[in-house]
């Protein structure tokens, strides 16, 4: 055997040894990325507790894809990753895609005037486009405070028909469509009814045939029949106050806001579509995730069912969920080929602090170190102090009637407090902030201000919450 030959030899074995040192190093990686993500878990991968299912995507492979924790209580069901949730608003992104195939088809332009499709709409003196739905810019109030004020319980049967009823009785909006960013379940709502009425499909079967069979999601669809049977359901969840759970009632139909029903194992499906565009192709695809602008060219960081982030000095697109019990988290770091979801089904999971404590795990090198990992901070709204003496408390009280709402709430002074009652909602306690106005401490009546004729007497009052602003309730007599 020649030297040179026994070089090559040895080059061939240093080589090989090498590629197996590397092949080792790679697997006690992932190992270690494995164990730590269980970590972020370990505390409801129980069976006397609800969990999560996640699935995570790293360099175009799915590197992690596991469920903790149980989908029935009462029944003993674990979770698996082919559990069905309902991932609530993270449905957004499905109705914008489908409005993003109908105008590739040629069928609609998003800069139409709605009431192209939906003439029922309200004439609010000023257009509506599609475009503004898709972006939260259209000023059309949300369903979800208006039906807390009507004194609908969320645990009640909300359905798709109704919530476009409530829209139709509408009568102002919060604000010029495309002045402002506010989110709004109502318009992603209007939505699928404009793909129902442009494909002459229900939404259910658009999104069947044009989204999620291309993708091989077969066990996904939007939930639009209240008394639908779904094999391997997980169930909803909140926390008692005893250190267990409580059921959390989901009978909500609101399609194309909330109601996809899938499990981690297919939504991985629609991760991956980002890359792929097998689904809308790259241009659809970069729509989805392409910012609105305001009228005056402002950018909003919100796109069409998806909105852009920030976490550690990284850039993010993703979206939240939140619907009764259930709670979930998309987050993608596209320029570090990273995808994670998290599927909740109970209240208090919090999945976008998870998913930011496993971009902690897979990013370690990239992410900004100067900041407090996965932390974020929470404001909490404060109520101003009683700084303001009203002279005629008794000038307030009344019954306050809303045509939008076809409800009733009265007004009592009560121990030298002004109080606000419905018959279905829990008493409210208004404090003064100013002449004729005030405030609660409940999110869906925060702001109030009472209007009087020009003699002084009190003949309506105006209620604004955090997507609801200035409706009015008019004065119908007294007590």
């Amino acid at each position: 055997m020649t030297s040179s030959f026994k070089n090559v030899i040895l080059v061939l074995m240093i080589f090989s040894v090498s590629l197996f040192c590397l092949d080792v190093y790679s697997l006690r990686a992932a190992d270690e990325r494995t164990d730590r993500v269980d970590r972020i878990f370990l505390d409801i991968d129980e069976e006397d507790s609800p969990g999560a299912s996640i699935a995570i995507l790293y360099e175009g492979d799915v590197t992690y894809r596991k469920s903790y924790g149980m989908a029935d209580l009462e029944h003993g069901v674990s979770i698996s990753t082919k559990t069905i949730f309902d991932v609530a608003s993270l449905s957004k992104q499905f109705g914008a895609m489908g409005i993003i195939l109908l105008s590739q088809d040629g069928e609609l332009n998003l800069d139409d005037d709605i009431r192209l499709y939906l003439p029922e709409t309200p004439d609010f003196g000023h257009p509506i486009t599609i475009r503004n739905l898709l972006h939260h810019t259209s000023g059309i109030r949300d369903w979800v405070q208006l039906m807390v004020l009507a004194g609908v319980e969320m645990s009640d049967v909300i359905s798709f028909e109704k919530i476009l009823k409530m829209f139709y009785r509408q009568d102002a909006l919060n604000f010029i469509p495309g002045n402002e960013y506010s989110y709004s379940n109502t318009g992603y709502n209007l939505l699928a009814e404009i793909v129902q009425r442009v494909s002459g499909m229900s939404f259910r079967a658009f999104t069947d045939e044009r989204i999620f069979r291309p993708l091989g999601m077969n066990r996904t669809h939007f939930y639009d029949e209240g008394t639908e049977i779904i094999e391997n359901r997980a169930h909803s969840y909140e926390p008692n106050g005893r250190g267990g759970y409580k059921n959390s009632a989901n009978q909500l139909t609101a399609l194309a806001s909330s109601s996809l029903h899938t499990s981690i194992e297919d939504f991985t499906k629609w991760m991956f579509n980002y890359d792929t565009g097998v689904v809308g192709g790259d241009e659809g695809i970069a729509q989805l995730q392409e910012r609105g602008v305001l009228n005056n060219g402002q950018p909003i960081p919100y796109a069409r069912g998806v909105t852009h982030g920030e976490y550690r000095g990284l850039s993010t697109v993703g979206h939240g969920g939140s619907w009764r019990g259930f709670r979930t988290q998309l987050l993608r770091f596209a320029s570090q080929n990273l995808s994670i979801a998290v599927f909740c089904n109970f209240s208090s999971c919090d999945p976008m602090h998870r998913a930011q404590q496993i971009a902690d795990v897979y990013l370690t090198e990239s992410l900004d170190r100067s900041t407090l990992r996965g932390e974020t901070t929470q404001h909490r709204r404060s109520v101003k102090a009683k700084s303001y003496e009203v002279e005629n408390m008794s000038d307030y009280e009344g019954k306050f009637y809303s045509v939008e709402l076809d409800t009733t709430y009265e007004v009592r002074v009560s121990d030298d407090v002004l109080m606000v009652h419905h018959w279905r909602n829990d008493s409210i306690t208004l404090i003064p902030t100013g002449k004729d106005r005030f405030e609660s401490r409940i999110w869906w009546f925060k702001d109030v201000r009472f209007f009087r004729k020009a003699d002084g007497y009190v003949i309506s009052l105006g209620v604004t919450g955090d997507r609801v602003r200035d409706l009015r309730f008019v004065r119908t007599g007294g007590l």
